[in-house]
């Protein structure tokens, strides 16, 4: 009887440290670096209260972490909330796909959204978390919020690579340890870069010459997008081996170009990739201008294809991936004859959650009907 009474205060004192408050605690504390580069001390395997906030956060936690653990959300993230900012409801999201419907019963921690610049600090703490996964990459404002909630907060970041970029994998790799998920995390490290060594390899031998002249357009910047919106240095063309129409511009990065510029590549853009987050914006503007497109050679030809929107409320990085698989099946369908896009959206989508999304994805209204070859008589007429 002595021996089980010390046994079970022996439990007891060991569990009132492990716990205390809701809060849980591990025995073995490590110092992390995070995407800033803040030391921030965490205890892997022990938390049990999360909360995500700021543009992807959420998003890239969902990749790795476990769902369950999340104790509040952003409303832009609650799609049971009357007012909450609802400019990407009508974009696939696949993270939301795959747990929206656990996220609405969860409190708010904040209103999220692009115009969300600073963390939320009071809804946060009402909702007891012990530890939030943060977006806000200001090293002064996330300690200052550290030392305002009393818990560890650990800041992501993907860079400009995007699904591709170290940072990107740093990230992962550091959910993974937080949350003792290691494994996910190296195996979906794993698959990405299987991924594009695959696409690389399958174009790596086309001469220049060979190469047709591509534009890509509708690259999401904060909601506004059009024809005129592109990049010269997008990273699907530069893992695909695409040859970018456009390469003079001043600065890297999504911009506008002139109108006289878009027309001045017309003559020699044998292929249009339009990210579908333009169509709303395009639509009007060719109904009002219908020579809109008169001098652009693909449009003439039929050479415009539709990529799924990547930008929403942040990186949709499982489908910057299969964006990138699209691109290069549209522009060297030879190379890809194999490749069944519906089926490489599941495969990719099995990778980061485990579920089949790719019906969903092309279900969304602002999908319209998924990765296609536009008849612009038609979709846009």
């Amino acid at each position: 009887m002595k021996r089980a009474m010390i046994l079970i205060l022996t439990l007891t004192m060991l569990f009132s440290l492990c716990v205390f408050g809701g809060t849980a605690y591990a025995e073995d504390e490590v110092t992390v670096t995070d995407m800033i580069g803040r030391e921030v001390t965490v205890a892997p395997g022990s938390y049990r209260r999360v909360v995500c906030i700021g543009a992807g956060a959420l998003r890239m936690y969902s990749y790795i972490g476990d769902v369950s653990l999340l104790c509040g959300v952003e409303d832009i993230d609650n799609t049971s909330l009357a007012e909450r900012p609802k400019m990407f409801d009508s974009v696939a999201r696949p993270y939301m796909l795959a747990y929206g419907e656990s996220f609405t019963a969860l409190p708010s921690c904040g209103v999220g959204g692009p115009q969300a610049q600073t963390a939320e600090a009071e809804k946060i703490l009402a909702c007891n978390p012990d530890i939030v996964i943060s977006e806000y990459e200001d090293v002064e404002k996330e300690d200052a919020l550290q030392e305002q909630l009393g818990v560890p907060v650990v800041t992501l970041k993907a860079g400009p690579g995007g699904v591709f970029d170290e940072s990107f994998f740093g990230t992962m790799r550091m959910l993974g340890t937080i949350f003792q998920n290691e494994e996910k995390a190296e195996a979906l490290i794993s698959f990405i870069e299987s991924e594009r060594a695959e696409i690389s390899r399958r174009t790596a031998e086309i001469p220049d010459a060979d190469k047709p002249s591509v534009y890509i357009c509708g690259l999401g910047n904060w909601g506004t997008t059009n024809h005129l919106m592109t990049a010269q240095n997008y990273i699907s063309f530069q893992v695909a081996n695409v040859k970018n129409a456009v390469t003079d511009l001043a600065a890297p990065g999504i911009q506008a170009i002139e109108e006289e510029k878009f027309v001045a590549l017309g003559e020699d853009m044998d292929i249009m990739i339009m990210d579908a987050a333009a169509v709303k914006n395009i639509k009007p503007l060719y109904a009002e201008t219908p020579d809109l497109f008169d001098t652009c050679k693909a449009w003439q030809d039929g050479q415009v294809y539709l990529e799924m929107a990547y930008n929403a409320y942040y990186t949709n990085y499982e489908i910057a991936l299969t964006n990138t698989w699209f691109i290069a099946k549209a522009v060297y369908p030879e190379l890809f004859q194999d490749i069944d896009m519906t089926a490489k959206t599941n495969e990719v989508t099995q990778a980061f959650y485990g579920m089949d999304l790719a019906e969903q994805i092309a279900a969304a209204p602002s999908s319209f009907g998924g990765y296609q070859q536009i008849d612009t008589a038609t979709f846009f007429g």
